[in-house]
């Protein structure tokens, strides 16, 4: 008999993390509990930098415009020197964007306003985080998971399939598990405020002291709201005084100016930087996303953007399991997104050291453009191909037109929860349609036209070729048309199978 469960998923956390999660799960018809032990949510700007690659991200879960609307662009940066004086200088990079990747800046948009808006599209999935409820416990079996919440109600016990702990840096699911959290305090305590104040231009980005870990100072207009974001390091000891009195004398103090004057704090924390990445992502039935698997140094914004391509990564692996996929597919989300938050520690801990010399600037290097599984078991290609586009590389961008004229980007192809199969100059039934698979093709005959050049230029297909992009937007396999078994052995393993019907 089959043990019927009260959800396939509970989602411990309803931060960034587990909030995409619970999009992505929702939008594919996986049954799921988003939980949060808070009474309410998050209200302050921990994380505020969208960068180009989660802004993709949004664009496929459907909110990146209204993210767009209620954010902006980062501001230059005003160093203020001692005499009074001042130097502008961009912190970002200006690229303008390209047919294979239409988002070149970040976007500062304030945490509470980021997962606002997630909340709000969850909602239009007919779902929403419910507040105020704890897991207090769990135990886990080869069928799946039992756990215990409380809250105002009282006391619940359920069973599910999965349990996903986005519970943040003191991971209550990553405690049970056992599972250590190893890296390295990096000697360096800061404080950081949401708050209202006069006396200083919203235009810019405003630094004193840059360079000096005694006395510097920032102040940030946080871009869909009046208020600055202060932030600075602290002594390593001691209690720091968060009112806006207090803070306002530390203003004071280190600008050697009076006429700062803060009017009301929003959010403040006063906390120690630390690299840490947890050992496993997953036991048995359990994973960690986010912060509960990985914590860093907010320099570079990195953290809420990797915590929402965590659970870009595992959301379509559940749905597929769920759906009848093998149970081996969940094993790649360890494999493949573990890799790529070492590689984040490293950044955010090298962009703090030169922070710490008075250097904010920021690259290519902080936009994840550039992450990808090329050595993920799920990246297939055909030995012969060498250089260009690669299995396991971001899927590019391209302005295309379909046969009946109409201008649309293979973005457009790949939004949703399916994958997609590109034919470059292939018979179209030689690869034989299926659930969960949109199959295009560009040639004389096909439904799409690559009249500009760009799909060419981007993927550098041979005639023949077949490019399978996975539902996260990466290239799961490209294989020639001579290797069509190849390629269908590839999609049973995901669950994409053929489906025989017969009659008795």
């Amino acid at each position: 008999m089959t043990e019927k469960f009260a959800a396939d998923v509970l989602i411990c956390g309803a931060g960034a993390a587990g909030l995409a999660l619970a999009i992505d799960l929702a939008r594919r018809g996986v049954s799921f509990r988003l939980i949060e032990k808070m009474e309410g949510p998050f209200h302050g700007s921990r994380g505020k930098g969208i960068q180009p690659r989660t802004q993709e991200i949004f664009e496929d879960l459907g909110i990146l415009d209204r993210l767009v609307a209620v954010g902006g662009l980062y501001p230059s940066e005003r160093r203020h020197r001692d005499d009074g004086g001042y130097a502008d200088a961009d912190v970002t990079e200006h690229e303008p964007p390209t047919a294979a990747e239409p988002y070149h800046l970040p976007l500062m948009v304030p945490q509470f306003l980021t997962e606002g808006l997630m909340r709000e599209r969850l909602e239009e999935l007919g779902h929403r985080p419910e507040f105020g409820w704890e897991l207090v416990g769990f135990e886990q079996d080869a069928d799946g998971v039992t756990a215990r919440l409380t809250g105002k109600a009282g006391e619940e016990t359920l069973r599910v399939r999965w349990l996903v702990g986005a519970d943040g840096g003191r991971s209550f699911v990553r405690h049970v598990l056992g599972i250590d959290f190893p890296g390295k305090t990096l000697g360096v305590r800061a404080v950081v405020a949401d708050v209202m104040l006069t006396g200083l231009a919203r235009d810019a980005w405003h630094r004193f002291n840059d360079g000096n870990m005694v006395r510097q100072i920032s102040f940030c207009p946080l871009a869909g709201t009046g208020m600055c974001q202060i932030q600075g390091p602290i002594p390593l000891e001691g209690d720091i005084e968060l009112s806006a009195r207090g803070l306002e004398a530390m203003v004071a103090g280190r600008t050697n100016r009076d006429d700062i004057h803060i009017q009301s704090v929003s959010w403040a924390s006063a906390y120690s930087m630390n690299a840490r990445l947890a050992d496993r992502y997953r036991v048995d039935r359990v994973f960690l996303v986010g912060d509960a698997a990985h914590i860093h140094p907010p320099t570079g914004g990195q953290g809420l953007n990797t915590s929402v391509q965590d659970a870009y990564n595992l959301g379509w692996k559940l749905a597929a399991v769920a759906h009848g996929a093998p149970e081996a597919l969940l094993d790649t989300y360890e494999e493949e997104r573990r890799p790529v938050a070492a590689a984040m520690l490293g950044l955010a801990t090298k962009l703090l050291d030169a922070l710490k010399r008075g250097d904010m600037r920021r690259g290519r290097d902080v936009h994840q453009l550039d992450i990808g599984y090329p050595e993920s078991s799920l990246a297939l290609e055909q030995s012969s191909r060498v250089g260009g586009l690669l299995a396991g590389d971001r899927a590019p961008d391209a302005p295309i037109h379909g046969a009946a004229g109409q201008a649309v980007r293979l973005f457009d192809l790949f939004r949703g929860t399916h994958w997609t199969l590109l034919g470059y100059e292939v018979e179209r039934g030689s690869v034989r349609p299926r659930q969960g698979v949109h199959i295009h093709i560009f040639g004389p005959k096909g439904d799409v036209l690559d009249d500009g050049g760009h799909f060419r230029d981007a993927y550098a297909p041979a005639v023949g070729d077949w490019v399978l992009v996975r539902p996260d937007g990466y290239i799961g396999a490209i294989v020639a048309s001579g290797d069509v078994v190849i390629l269908e052995t590839y999609l049973a393993q995901v669950g994409l199978g053929l489906v025989h019907t017969g009659c008795n």
